[in-house]
């Protein structure tokens, strides 16, 4: 253990949330979709403890009020470890969303979830985002009014005046709380943040060490330094989905942050925000007691099939989507649950496209031992179309339902689908561009691309439809089984729909919501995809207006080509 006696002392806050809470994905990741992730929140906390136990140091620590109520084991380790806790606010959600009465409902709910985990009575607040003091002063009446001790939510600029740069105390109805804003450094025409987190990471850190020196030699206030817990792990899941500016500011230099905090801790004398303002807490052993008597574990048992609910089979084609299973694993549970409720009894086939990264392995690893769930791989890569038409012949029930393996739409969704495949109807597709439909954060070039395919299908088949060219289905396995097809990638799935049309099955549209693909990357390339779809338009047309004795259907299966 390092000693960190006659140093300086700073403040040290660490944020405890994960890669899918931060402001950067925002508009990416919805937190109703929170659970579907590869939580690594937990690893990277311990390995901060761990760091801190080395040099002696203790920290507040900025909880999420979901991760307190998801894990509060977890708390009462950061508070075991003699470290205080403090509120993030429950769902790192933007004050600009929030009215002063739900800002309220948000603090409580937080502390709440922390007391129960930990015994603590949270008395510090960060917010989501970095506030300024002309939008946010209201924040401190809210703050004092429901016994706050201190607020460091608040980036100062060089108009504010030089005493709001430094840690300082704001009265608010008669009452007093401390506000402890984020370090900067006065650059003459403007203040530059000093504090640590990405302006650790993205600046040299030659230069960041020369602006906290020279901190102390402007001051006696204590500087405030802050990490977040996801900024230990470099090897996190990728957000494929994120803009350049957003990928750069969350992941370059993630490798970096740990050893510039062994530096910080080695020349620095770090504490928590409550130890500098003397503010004890409770000790772990009165929060241990009252922790357990105080939870409410949610025993409830997992939904479980019973023998009336409908048997359907579930067919998902993955080619190199290691990324992306084990977000697709968490969805799947909540998935299966959500149709059992309703009556439905799913089974997953998995059609493995002859992937060349670990996605094979990996299903193995995390669906191998499930009873209702199958796993198949193709010999070659054949294609998605092919990957679902392999799935509808693998398949023992008259209903089989196709999705993406990236969860572009949210699959939760076939609890409403499926019971709308009444008889007389062969399939139901979802549709992003129906009037009741959506998009989220898809790329321009996409839309157009579908949008154009969708129109000049609308003038070649029986079926008007929004849209045309959707993996998220619902199929009848008789209608489907035998038709003649010729394309086994993208192309094939406008197929599928196009000749079971003009073979005349019949068609309903679903409206549903498209989202970005989160995982990973779209394998569809669009040259090719444009002038095959040009070149399958043309051949149903023949089959329409040209060739209607010809067969749509043939007792053979699909030929499986290559992408």
């Amino acid at each position: 253990m390092v000693s960190n006696n006659n140093k300086t002392k700073h403040l040290l806050t660490i944020l405890v949330e994960d890669y899918f809470h931060v402001g950067a994905f925002e508009n990416l990741i919805h937190q109703r979709n929170w659970s579907n992730f590869e939580p690594r929140y937990e690893q990277n906390t311990r390995k901060a403890l761990d760091l801190l136990d080395q040099y002696d140091t203790k920290a507040t620590f900025f909880v999420l009020g979901w991760i307190a109520e998801q894990n509060p084991g977890l708390i009462r380790e950061i508070a075991g470890r003699g470290h205080e806790v403090a509120s993030r606010g429950f769902y790192h959600r933007s004050l600009k969303n929030l009215t002063a009465d739900e800002f309220r409902t948000d603090l409580r709910r937080t502390n709440e979830a922390i007391f129960n985990a930990c015994g603590q009575v949270a008395v510090g607040y960060r917010s989501a985002e970095k506030l300024n003091y002309k939008d946010h002063d209201w924040v401190f009446d809210v703050l004092a009014d429901e016994g706050f001790a201190y607020d460091a939510s608040f980036m100062p600029s060089r108009k504010d005046g030089k005493p709001k740069r430094y840690a300082h105390q704001v009265h608010s109805g008669g009452n007093v709380i401390w506000e402890f804003p984020y370090s900067t450094r006065d650059l003459g025409f403007g203040l530059f943040p000093i504090s640590g987190g990405n302006y650790f990471r993205q600046i040299p850190y030659t230069l960041m060490r020369h602006a906290v020196n020279s901190w102390q030699l402007e001051t006696d206030t204590p500087f405030v330094s802050y990490f977040h817990v996801w900024e230990l792990d470099p090897e996190q899941p990728r957000i494929a989905a994120a803009s350049r500016f957003n990928a750069i500011r969350h992941y370059r230099k993630l490798d970096k942050m740990e050893w510039i905090l062994h530096e910080h801790l080695q020349r620095f004398d770090c504490w928590s925000i409550a130890g500098h303002l003397g503010i004890s807490s409770e000790p772990p052993a009165l929060a241990g007691a009252k922790h357990a008597a105080m939870a409410k574990p949610d025993v409830r048992p997992p939904a479980t099939v019973g023998d009336s609910d409908k048997p359907v089979t579930i067919v998902i084609p993955c080619y190199n989507e290691e990324e992306a299973l084990p977000y697709l694993a968490n969805t799947l549970r909540s998935v299966s649950s959500r149709l059992i409720e309703n009556g439905i009894a799913p089974n997953f086939i998995f059609v493995d496209d002859r992937s060349t990264d670990a996605t094979f392995e990996k299903l193995g690893e995390l669906f191998g031992n499930e009873p209702n769930y199958r796993i198949v791989q193709h010999e070659t890569n054949k294609g998605v179309a092919a990957g679902i038409m392999t799935g509808i012949r693998e398949a023992k029930t008259d209903i089989v339902a196709s999705m993406d393996c990236d969860c572009t739409y949210d699959p939760h969704e076939l609890a409403n689908m499926i019971p709308r495949l009444a008889d007389g109807v062969d399939m139901v597709t979802a549709s992003p561009y129906h009037r009741d439909g959506g998009v989220r954060n898809v790329p321009s070039w996409r839309l157009f691309l579908s949008r154009g395919a969708s129109f000049l299908y609308r003038r070649v088949l029986n079926a008007k439809l929004d849209t045309y060219t959707s993996c998220f289905r619902v199929y009848r396995r008789e209608a489907m089984l035998g038709l003649d097809l010729t394309q086994s990638g993208f192309l094939g799935v406008a197929e599928m729909l196009g000749k079971l049309d003009l073979s005349g099955g019949n068609i309903i549209e679903y409206p549903t919501v498209l989202e970005v693909r989160l995982f990973g990357i779209s394998k569809m390339k669009t040259a090719r995809t444009i002038f095959g779809h040009l070149g399958l338009l043309t051949e149903l047309s023949k089959f329409r207006w040209f060739r209607k004795n010809s067969p749509i259907k043939s007792s053979l299966p699909l030929e499986e080509k290559p992408r």
